[in-house]
């Protein structure tokens, strides 16, 4: 973001003033917008309220804006006294699209990372810089031949790399598969995208956990779907709830996360697993798995997934993000040939498949001797920065919190004992320099927390949680 330069002669607040005034006539503030609060822009670019107040008095003193009581300040529609043209009104646009807008906290969450480089993230859910492996990438790519062609490639992904994750999921995975049963994304939000988009219909009655990351994904209620809830215990969720599920609503399809899920970290039990099996081979009921966290599993020994044992009526979900790197924006699913034509298809209408850049390079590093060593270096280091926050929690907060041990993943789930609000808690662990994500936002009461401890480095994880310690007993009075 932009902010006004303290050496400038020129005074701070004529640079605010001249910055808005070019950024109304980019079209960025149309017409009769809403511009920000005299103090929230104070905030946003570290001055003082009057210096804002100043700014705000010479723009309304040339016409460009124009403030009521009650009603903020605006884009003047009666620019420097000229006739107004007929713009756009681009907050119906805005306001009458069909997709759905990210839910309010995680909007304020990347509002907050993106204005304070220095809170303490707790929230973001990928791998910070000491956990990926940007060296053996980096050699990867110095070492990697000339790529001979940058046009379109295969809608479905590049051939070497689903080539790759045959082998990949079969000795890692234990899934039998084949290239052309493999559709490439651009991770797992894409995947989920394309099912919700391609293979239901608005109506549609799906189910998914409770909580879930799901709940934090418009794009289901964007699609016109009904949601319907599967409680999360200490086990999973429980099939005979499917089977209910089922008999009251017709579901049409059932979302899971079973091993270390997203935000609790529980597994499901070996006994649940088999008979949710049974229930959806009986019932006909597809099952999307969604599989990010499993070979993060902190003893070496990664939980098979339901598409290992069902390999005909799973829809599976993997991706590049949780266990390598984010940034390369490799997914990948695994489906009948019939739903991975019919997506391809509808990636082909979309953006007519991802770079063969990335691929080629999370091919080379599935078939690199980098992989295995990578990943038990990964297992460690979550194991070490979960045991510095677990311990962190009971010397700060040991009788206003608890939580169950996860085995794997990158998060843990908290339950604030008092009765706390979330967007109190929030905002003050904002102003305390630490920032989480409160578990309303995965479909929870309010009170719990999802903090992820693979984004901070370990020497910022004991001072987050005091950071956030304090918050809280101020929230609490």
């Amino acid at each position: 973001m932009w902010k006004p330069d303290r050496k400038n002669d020129q005074p701070l607040y004529q640079q605010i003033a001249d910055d808005l005034e070019r950024r109304i006539s980019y079209g960025e503030f149309p017409p009769g917008s809403l511009l920000p609060s005299e103090r929230k822009l104070a905030e946003q670019l570290g001055v003082n309220r009057s210096t804002v107040i100043l700014a705000y008095a010479e723009l309304r003193a040339i016409g460009i804006i124009e403030s009521r009581t009650g009603s903020g300040t605006r884009v003047s529609k009666f620019k420097w006294g000229a006739t107004p043209k007929h713009t756009p009104n681009w907050h119906r646009y805005v306001e009458g699209g069909s997709f759905l807008p990210n839910v309010p906290f995680l909007r304020r969450i990347r509002e907050a990372l993106q204005q304070d480089k220095t809170l303490i993230d707790f929230a973001s859910g990928e791998l910070a810089s000491d956990l990926a492996p940007a060296q053996e990438i980096n050699r990867l790519m110095e070492e990697s031949s000339r790529t001979e062609y940058f046009g379109y490639d295969n809608p479905q992904g590049f051939v070497p790399l689903r080539e790759a994750l045959v082998s990949f999921l079969g000795k890692y995975r234990g899934i039998q598969t084949s290239a052309s049963s493999i559709l490439i994304t651009s991770g797992s939000q894409q995947s989920l995208y394309l099912i919700t988009q391609c293979l239901l219909a608005p109506g549609d009655a799906v189910a998914i956990e409770d909580p879930s990351y799901c709940y934090s994904l418009p794009m289901f209620q964007s699609a016109g779907l009904r949601l319907f809830r599967l409680p999360v215990d200490h086990k999973g969720v429980r099939p005979e709830d499917v089977r209910a599920l089922y008999k009251k609503h017709r579901i049409k399809m059932v979302f899971l996360n079973p091993n270390f899920q997203n935000p609790t970290g529980r597994l499901l039990d070996p006994n649940r697993r088999s008979e949710l099996l049974e229930v959806a081979s009986e019932l006909g009921l597809p099952i999307v798995e969604d599989d990010p966290f499993s070979l993060t599993a902190y003893d070496g020994v990664p939980p098979l997934p339901l598409k290992s044992d069902a390999p005909t009526s799973v829809l599976y979900i993997g991706s590049f993000s949780k266990i390598a790197a984010s940034g390369l924006r490799v997914g990948w699913m695994v489906a009948p040939h019939s739903v991975v034509d019919r997506l391809s298809d509808a990636r082909q209408q979309m953006d007519f498949g991802l770079s063969v850049v990335p691929q080629n390079l999370a091919a080379q590093f599935l078939m690199s001797p980098y992989i295995q060593p990578h990943l038990e270096r990964l297992r460690m280091n979550l194991l070490y920065k979960r045991d510095l926050v677990i311990e962190a929690l009971r010397n700060e907060l040991r009788d206003l919190v608890s939580f169950t041990v996860p085995q794997g993943g990158l998060h843990l789930w908290c339950k604030i004992i008092p009765e706390v609000n979330d967007n109190k808690l929030l905002e003050e662990a904002i102003r305390n320099g630490v920032i989480f994500v409160p578990g309303s936002v995965y479909g929870s009461d309010s009170g719990f927390v999802r903090f992820t401890f693979a984004r901070p480095k370990a020497d910022e994880i004991v001072s987050g949680i005091s950071k956030f310690a304090a918050a809280l007993r101020s929230v609490l009075g």
